[in-house]
């Protein structure tokens, strides 16, 4: 009977048993692996970047804050300017526009009334009856007429020196109209009879229990009214209006 012959085997291969080879081996992939998770994120998230990467907010809202106030600034002052000569524009037009209507009205006056006569124009509501005021509106104060001229040409200057800072239409109207009136009558004080600064206003309009006016005279007082309203309203002169006004 014929025995085998068994080879034997290394001294590696019998120092290790067949299982060692399975608990050794290591995946090729590391990816296919999954990354190792921590003990703060148990479904192995990546982890956050630094906080240094994210731009502070808050250093930067000063920087634009003072960058859109200057923006705001800049376009109010732009819009000032053309504002402020409509507004000009405004005092100047009603200003004019009430002298010529007051001019005209007293020559027409001249030319076709006659003192001591008056014409009834609405029944005994309105009257044309011509009169010649040495005094101030309403005929009041005929002893002081160059007092009364003086006072006109400053009020004159006055209201043009003002109407710089116009930037409301109520107070632009209100001064056209002041503006109109004063000069209206001054004309009359400088150049008609007797004597310049002592001339006599025309007047000829006539309501019952009313002193005889003009034109200049309705003006004056319509300003005094609007400037009124306008400071009830509180409305400044350069258009704000007071916080504690509704």
């Amino acid at each position: 009977m014929q025995r085998t012959r068994r080879t034997p085997l290394s001294q590696d291969q019998s120092s290790h048993p067949s299982g060692d080879a399975e608990e050794l081996t290591e995946p090729a992939d590391s990816t296919s692996a999954g990354s190792p998770s921590t003990p703060d994120d148990p479904a192995g998230t990546p982890a956050a970047e630094p906080a240094s990467a994210v731009p502070a907010e808050t250093g930067q809202a000063p920087a634009e804050d003072a960058a859109e106030a200057d923006q705001v600034v800049a376009t109010e002052a732009t819009a000032v300017k053309p504002r402020s000569w409509r507004l000009t524009a405004v005092f100047a037009g009603v200003g004019l526009l009430i002298l010529g209507l007051d001019q005209l009205t007293k020559v027409l006056a001249l030319q076709h009334l006659t003192p001591g006569e008056p014409v009834n124009v609405v029944g005994e509501l309105l009257k044309f009856n011509l009169i010649r005021n040495p005094g101030a509106a309403f005929s009041l104060g005929s002893d002081f007429t160059p007092v009364i001229s003086t006072i006109q040409i400053v009020v004159a200057v006055g209201v043009i020196w003002l109407s710089r800072r116009l930037g409301s239409a109520g107070w632009a109207v209100a001064f056209g109209l002041l503006f109109g009136g004063a000069v209206g009558n001054i004309t009359d004080r400088i150049f008609r009879e007797p004597s310049p600064f002592h001339g006599h206003v025309v007047d000829f309009l006539q309501t019952p229990h009313w002193a005889i006016f003009n034109v200049a005279d309705m003006a004056v007082t319509s300003a005094a009214i609007l400037l009124v309203i306008q400071t009830l309203r509180g409305i400044k002169l350069d258009g704000t209006k007071d916080v504690g006004t509704k």
